[in-house]
């Protein structure tokens, strides 16, 4: 069983404005929403390439209703916490005449530590060697950094791989627990091994030092550069797919979702990144934060060229 968890999901509401002005009304021309936040975005993507998960979410007052009511009419199994106060919404702007996208995000409800931790006992309760764990985004604020970690350690012992998507210092914190995969762009890798990574060879020494670390996998995107994937015995830079964007949110989430899903199916290494690039760009294509169907991600994995580099 594949379980995501979001501690600080969204109501994501996409507005299309044809030639935003700052500082001047604009009229929206078309507008979405979508439950949201990485690890409920990682479920919808897994919901259309064919697998099974469980939202574990963190969801207050009517925004957190109406997160949990979309989600299961898409046919996805949630396991809902209620706390104090209000799921955020999240704006995603898209200006159609300039190209650009810019996000206003909220900070979310407070959550407690003894919701946290019932949440975990849970979870820890729940799972069974051999299933899956993703936690990713950003942590409620407040929030202990060092939480994912802790999660990690715990969730492990329960027998789970954990999938961690994260960064800053919550990244920093949960590497420290080893965790089976984690997926840093290569700004963030950067600040983690504290140099500047200038070029695909020092990206992929960098992740190969993670992995050494204790870390299982590390996939490292660099945007229209594609992405290194590095294990204990390899790496490869498996390159990116030029696709028109509809939006550019949840891209790293869907990368994510087709690499648990392809170690939950069991497919090949190789089998896998042509899935995750693939499934990344179909979804780069979509608008909101809609996961792409599956036809569309099939049609894009002939396109994705995996060269081996260790």
């Amino acid at each position: 069983m594949i379980y995501t968890v979001t501690l600080n999901p969204a109501l994501d509401k996409t507005a299309r404005i044809p030639g935003l002005t700052v500082d001047a009304v604009n009229r929206i021309a078309e507008l979405r929403r979508d439950a949201g936040g990485k690890g409920i975005n990682v479920s919808k993507v897994i919901q259309k390439l064919g697998g099974t998960s469980e939202a574990v979410a963190v969801l207050a007052g009517d925004t957190g209703r109406w997160i949990a009511g979309a989600l299961s009419e898409a046919g996805i199994r949630v396991k809902a916490f209620p706390a104090e106060g209000e799921t955020r919404t999240n704006l995603k702007v898209i200006d159609t005449v300039a190209g650009t996208h810019t996000d206003i995000n909220e900070p979310g409800p407070a959550v407690t530590d003894a919701l946290l931790d019932e949440m975990l006992d849970v979870l820890a309760e729940e799972v069974s060697a051999g299933d899956a764990v993703v936690l990713s985004g950003s942590l409620p604020a407040g929030v202990d950094p060092a939480t994912y970690g802790t999660w990690t350690r715990t969730l492990q012992a329960a027998g789970a791989r954990v999938y961690l998507d994260a960064d800053g210092e919550a990244l920093v914190h949960g590497l420290e627990a080893r965790p089976y995969f984690t997926k840093p762009n290569d700004h963030e890798l950067s600040a983690l091994v504290g140099r500047e990574l200038t070029d695909v060879a020092e990206v992929a020494d960098a992740a190969r030092e993670l992995v050494a670390g204790g870390v299982g996998r590390v996939v490292v995107s660099m945007g229209g550069e594609g992405a290194v994937f590095a294990t204990a015995g390899e790496t490869w830079r498996a390159s990116s797919v030029k696709v028109p964007v509809g939006s550019t949110v949840g891209a790293g989430d869907s990368v994510v979702a087709a690499l648990v899903y392809a170690d939950a199916e069991g497919l090949p290494l190789e089998d896998a990144m042509r899935l995750a690039m693939a499934t990344g760009a179909a979804n780069v294509m979509e608008t909101g934060t809609q996961a792409a169907e599956r036809t569309a991600v099939d049609a894009l994995l002939d396109r994705v060229e995996l060269t081996r580099l260790a």
